[in-house]
């Protein structure tokens, strides 16, 4: 049996308002199915002076995601009792569509629907109504790839989990959250709060840092299934007491949702009913995060440790890094240091073939920033001359980039992207219509700056900053959105006919790939 050191714990607890700053926030352990340390401190809402306890309710965000599978699984047996359901859901789809169980492991290769709302013309404070879910993930036509070959986080799956299991069964998700999980677990005061308009038991999320202060987050989006839950700190250690004491129960859902869930070609998944994977100190642990403008959560559970972590925060403090470093304090193993980068080569711009995507690498001192996903990722030095983070790993051949990201069963041999001639931005601007998600895009300068805006069934969004990177190859960079975090950079090919015309373009991020454009005028 793993021992833990609750004295590193409980040092580690009074430190944390200190170590990640901001208006407040609660943690806790649980060990052998028991409570064994929590804090809460600082304040639910600044401008009433309310403090925060461990009876304040706090937004778990994409938390929600395993209670929806949970769910799934309670109420129906399989996910596949749902499968009736999808082809009224992407009733413009083209070729195989996904499984009720594609949704659940994010292997549906479908497009995230708030990453698409940056293209549709939202603000990113603006209201998104519960009906305005539907008809915009009814637009997918395609995918980034076959379903279930690959693993993409798309908030769209567990979004549509929801509509199926409300539509089979003819009950509220809140009812089969409160029948199956909530009560059983004694989730006393957990609820469905669908509207961030209005955070449930009046806990205000909060933006900025300790040298600009912080100020109320603005949200206006309307969310179920892939979030929604709002729950106490006591609520969520008695989830993780309920999920240690049925974790060995044959049969039972805590053990059902567990099971690891392969990809078609059977390779082991390292995500699955709402459950991502990571190793530290040398065990598995199960585990999600959750962000919302104003909000981070975190929890991690190991079934062979019996240890599992909470931390939920009202501001943007690193959730992630703090249940880590939580969980490292109790097992007496904290991460191994990373190893310097000295390689003068890990410098660049490279172009994925199959996503369409960049990755751009930037020394940053003794370690290398790669913009790629949805933020820049830390790579550190690896053995066999390669480089990476937990989730990539990258290798040089002949000037390529080989890129791994296991968690995704994804292997790209990518190239590399010259500087080039200076761009010439008026040539490019112009609008264009993109067919699929039937939204157009607006190029446009202002002197030296170039602008790309964009406008759809939500509106016309704001100009954002467009930066070149080589011929033909542009940089948008996003910075809100109405999900948090935003889905940080797309990249954006221009098309050119045989004479060298404009005729369209491409553009996509991690969240949302390969969306075409055609130049409509110039």
């Amino acid at each position: 049996m793993v021992g833990i050191d609750l004295a590193a714990v409980e040092q580690l607890l009074q430190a944390m308002p200190h170590r990640w700053s901001g208006p407040g926030g609660v943690a806790g352990l649980v060990w052998q199915g028991r409570v064994v340390a929590q804090a809460a401190w600082g304040h639910a809402d600044l401008e009433t002076a309310r403090p925060m306890t461990a009876g304040s309710l706090l937004p778990i965000c994409s938390i929600s995601k395993q209670f929806t599978c949970a769910a799934v699984l309670a109420a129906c047996g399989t996910p596949e009792a749902l499968d009736p359901g999808l082809p009224g859901l992407l009733p413009q789809f083209t070729g195989p569509l996904p499984t009720a169980r594609d949704l659940c492991n994010n292997q549906s290769g479908l497009r995230d629907y708030w990453a698409l709302t940056i293209l549709q013309g939202a603000m990113a404070e603006q209201e998104f109504p519960r009906a305005a879910a539907a008809p915009l993930i009814a637009r997918n036509r395609s995918g980034h790839f076959a379903p279930g070959t690959r693993y993409s986080y798309s908030n769209g799956n567990f979004r549509m989990l929801a509509d199926l299991l409300e539509d089979a069964t003819g009950r509220d998700l809140a009812e089969h959250y409160r029948q199956y999980l909530w009560q059983p677990a004694g989730m006393e005061t957990a609820v469905l709060a669908p509207d961030t308009r209005h955070p449930a038991g009046g806990t205000v999320g909060y933006e900025g840092t300790p040298a600009t202060g912080y100020l109320p987050a603005r949200n206006g989006i309307h969310w179920r299934g892939d979030a929604g839950i709002s729950a106490s700190l006591t609520d969520m250690l008695a989830w993780e007491c309920w999920l240690d004491l049925h974790r060995d129960t044959p049969g039972s859902l805590p053990a059902r949702l567990a099971e690891r869930q392969p990809f078609r070609d059977g390779t082991p998944s390292a995500y699955g009913m709402g459950l991502a994977r990571a190793q530290l100190g040398g065990l598995e642990f199960t585990g999600h995060g959750g962000a919302l403008r104003g909000y981070r959560a975190h929890r991690m559970y190991s079934p062979a440790a019996r240890l599992s972590v909470v931390v939920m925060f009202n501001h943007h403090g690193d959730a992630h890094g703090a249940a880590r470093a939580l969980l490292s304090a109790a097992l007496g193993q904290p991460d191994p240091a990373p190893q310097p980068v000295r390689d003068a080569r890990w410098k660049g711009a490279w172009l994925c073939p199959e996503t369409g995507l960049l990755a751009r690498l930037d020394p940053q001192g003794e370690r290398v920033l790669l913009r790629f996903g949805t933020s820049a990722e830390e790579l550190t030095q690896l053995p066999d001359e390669m480089i990476g983070s937990g989730q990539t790993r990258l290798a040089l051949d002949a000037g390529r980039l080989v890129m791994r990201r296991p968690a995704e069963n994804f292997r790209s041999l990518m190239v590399p992207v010259g500087s080039g001639a200076p761009m010439d931005a008026a040539a490019i601007s112009g609008r264009y219509h993109a067919g699929e998600p039937g939204a157009e895009m607006w190029i446009e300068t202002n002197g030296p700056g170039v602008t790309a805006r964009f406008s759809g069934m939500l509106g016309q969004g704001r100009p954002e900053p467009m930066h070149p990177v080589a011929p033909d190859l542009w940089v948008v960079a996003t910075r809100r959105s109405m999900d948090a975090p935003a889905p940080g950079d797309w990249t954006l090919q221009i098309r050119r006919d045989g004479s060298g015309r404009v005729t369209g373009a491409q553009l996509g991020s991690w969240l949302a790939r390969g969306i075409g454009y055609d130049l409509l005028a110039a």
